[in-house]
């Protein structure tokens, strides 16, 4: 391998390793808030990109249609627990979150689609497009399991993603569709190297929004809320914190940071209703590395697994995916050899 392929390869880890970084902070997100390993979260991601497909091609997304048949079941579950509770004056307004708000962004496709009007406002309205999908989710299958084990949790996430990948089958159809750039030119970087608009497009995305990430986090008092939660919940909710909207605030930032993922990777990847599991396990991967709890580490950690990628894809394009999932190996044998055991703890104690 020479250094010129070894630029061109690093350079292409990097791009990869920006959309990971984004998935990896969303899951991040969700698992520190409500300890769900949330699997669907590239389907959403998944979803975004071909809702940008649609409007291009002068359709109609199908994605209005599951969103609104997933609008409806959060309605009929929300009303049944309710009026199980007793608490019956809370339908309209349990109607107008769980039914009318996740509903506007579907008009807003509906009138634009079929229509010839600036590609940014295709963008827009693919991402606002998919951000009711995952707290419709969650309402649904995730909210009245809550206080489940991890476990337990962590099996209706797959359980969810296999049903999302169903829906998507059934909504969008077998077919790919891939977008047009979002940014065009390239950088020159001399001696015949060159960096394609769309790649910087990507790494000034992912500094970008960590850098706000970590502002709303530190600065803003919605982050601090959900900083509290993740913390503690038993706390938070003593200081008057509401895990439950905590809990649907994550998912509806991380429902955001999919729709953005979408409409990033739509240029340079043929989308399939599918495509966005392996971009959510390898996101994964990368939480893992910063222990589903570290921003930073888990930035790291999405960089690495990016690089690893691309010189895996290069050494074998049929094993790159194996070479990736193999850095979960040291990664939890490492962690597994720093952490501290029950019965270690357990031992000390007796003695």
């Amino acid at each position: 391998m020479s250094w010129d392929v070894a630029l061109i390869l690093g350079i292409d880890g990097l791009a990869n390793g920006a959309v990971y970084l984004l998935a990896g902070l969303g899951l991040v997100l969700i698992f520190s808030v409500t300890r769900v390993v949330f699997v669907p979260f590239g389907d959403v991601a998944a979803f975004a990109a071909l809702s940008l497909a649609a409007f291009e091609t002068g359709r109609q997304p199908a994605t209005i249609g599951m969103v609104l048949t997933l609008a409806a079941l959060a309605v009929v579950v929300e009303v049944a627990s309710l009026l199980r509770r007793g608490e019956a004056a809370r339908i309209p307004r349990a109607i107008l979150g769980w039914g009318v708000l996740p509903a506007l962004p579907c008009a807003l496709a509906w009138l634009v689609g079929g229509r010839e009007l600036p590609h940014a406002v295709f963008i827009v309205t693919a991402i606002l497009l998919v951000v009711p999908i995952t707290p419709l989710v969650a309402r649904v299958a995730l909210q009245p399991i809550a206080d489940a084990s991890v476990l337990v949790l962590l099996i209706v996430s797959l359980a969810l993603h296999f049903l999302l990948s169903g829906l998507g089958l059934l909504f969008f159809g077998p077919e790919g569709s891939r977008t047009a750039p979002l940014a065009d030119g390239a950088l020159d970087l001399g001696n015949g190297f060159s960096v394609s608009g769309q790649v910087l497009l990507m790494l000034a995305a992912a500094v970008v929004l960590s850098a706000m990430f970590f502002l709303a986090f530190e600065r803003t008092v919605v982050g601090k809320a959900l900083r509290a939660t993740a913390v503690n919940r038993v706390g938070a909710r003593l200081v008057g914190i509401r895990p439950a909207r905590t809990a649907l605030l994550a998912y509806t930032f991380a429902s955001l940071l999919a729709g953005l993922i979408g409409v990033l990777v739509a240029p340079v990847m043929t989308m399939y209703y599918d495509s966005g599991f392996l971009i959510g396990l390898k996101a994964f991967v990368a939480a893992i590395i910063g222990g589903l709890v570290s921003y930073p580490l888990t930035a790291i950690g999405a960089l690495a697994v990016g690089v690893v990628e691309s010189f895996g894809s290069f050494w074998s394009g049929a094993l790159k995916d194996v070479i990736v999932f193999s850095l979960l190996i040291p990664v939890l044998m490492l962690r597994s050899a720093m952490a501290r055991h029950h019965e270690e703890e357990a031992e000390e104690i007796d003695q």
